[in-house]
């Protein structure tokens, strides 16, 4: 046996000391994950506003900001309004995960994927699950409004978009390359029709991504509508189960699932036939697998048979109009330019 007098001192570590460090070793992910996505995010600001690639030189990185500062406070605004109404009703949650996308040559790239939160204690009332459900997405969507609504409203002249193609009026524009089009939604072409004077300069579908408040409006709306889907756990699905009932959620979510693989199946089509009309998306095809074999069609059960009130029941029905005024059958259509 060792002599006890030459041992070393044994250091006890206790269970306030270790809960503040993994408290502290939490928080520096969430920033951590916070600032890859702004540094993404601006990258990506950059390569659609100047349509050129990596690498950059410092002084062009402040051209993506407009966009990635944009696209942040979409998602921030989204994140927080589940985490807000999660700790209203006193379920545990965590702050949000930024997922970061880095830049890839010739990829369609928005520098982000979003984010999430997750809940660290159980939901057991439909009001709980419906407020946090919807939050979200009314929040974000908010935000995304006032961006499109700023972004209309605040179109540079003729000049910007020559700085960036200065053949953009040359008949040879972008022959033999590909064009990419943002498709419209129904709110984007009102907010177009109401805050566009006819007379002045509007860029095309096909230029919108140079233009940082309406690119990332655009993607705010493409997102919130993807979120809103009725279906097993996403936003949407939270509002379904919660207003409908178990039944009656399941039939709606299996029906959204079938639409959204038929309009993904078409988009698909229309590609490999080289029909180029521009009808259906095959995203929305991979989205209706990803829905089916990972997110799920059902909604895990709630115990609770209280029906939501009437406000609820409104703004859920709010919540369904701006998904649906949202969703772009044919958010991105690529063509060959002959």
């Amino acid at each position: 046996m060792s002599d006890p007098i030459f041992t070393e001192p044994r250091v006890y570590t206790t269970t306030v000391a270790k809960e503040r460090w993994k408290k502290i070793k939490s928080y520096l992910l969430h920033i951590g994950l916070f600032l890859v996505t702004f540094i993404t995010t601006t990258l990506a600001g950059v390569e659609w506003t100047t349509g050129h690639m990596p690498p950059y030189e410092f002084y062009m990185l402040a051209k993506g900001l407009p966009y990635s500062i944009s696209i942040l406070l979409i998602i921030t605004f989204h994140e927080f309004g589940h985490y807000f109404a999660a700790r209203f009703h006193r379920i545990r949650a965590t702050l949000p995960f930024y997922i970061p996308f880095p830049p890839i040559p010739y990829f369609i790239n928005f520098g982000t994927m979003g984010a999430v939160i997750r809940t660290k204690s159980p939901i057991y009332s439909k009001k709980a699950m419906f407020d946090i459900g919807i939050a979200g997405p009314l929040s974000g969507f908010v935000i995304c409004l006032g961006l499109l609504i700023y972004g209309f409203t605040h179109v540079p002249s003729i000049d910007y978009l020559l700085n960036i193609h200065p053949d953009y009026f040359s008949p040879d524009y972008g022959k033999d390359g590909m064009q990419l089009i943002f498709g419209d939604s129904i709110l984007f072409s009102f907010l177009r029709y109401v805050f566009v004077n006819p007379n002045s300069f509007f860029p095309p579908m096909s230029e919108i991504y140079h233009y940082p408040f309406l690119c990332a409006g655009w993607f705010g709306l493409l997102v919130t509508s993807m979120n809103m889907i009725p279906v097993g756990q996403l936003d949407g699905g939270h509002i379904s189960y919660t207003m409908f009932g178990d039944k009656k959620h399941y039939n709606v979510s299996a029906i959204s699932a079938i639409i959204l693989a038929v309009i993904g199946f078409v988009g698909v089509l229309d590609s490999l036939l080289e029909f180029n009309l521009g009808i259906g998306w095959s995203g929305w095809l991979f989205w209706a697998f990803i829905l089916y074999f990972v997110v799920k069609l059902k909604h895990p059960p709630v115990n609770d048979v209280l029906p939501l009130d009437r406000k609820r029941m409104f703004l859920g029905y709010v919540s369904f109009f701006i998904f649906v005024i949202s969703f772009s059958p044919s958010p991105l259509i690529l063509n060959a330019i002959g």
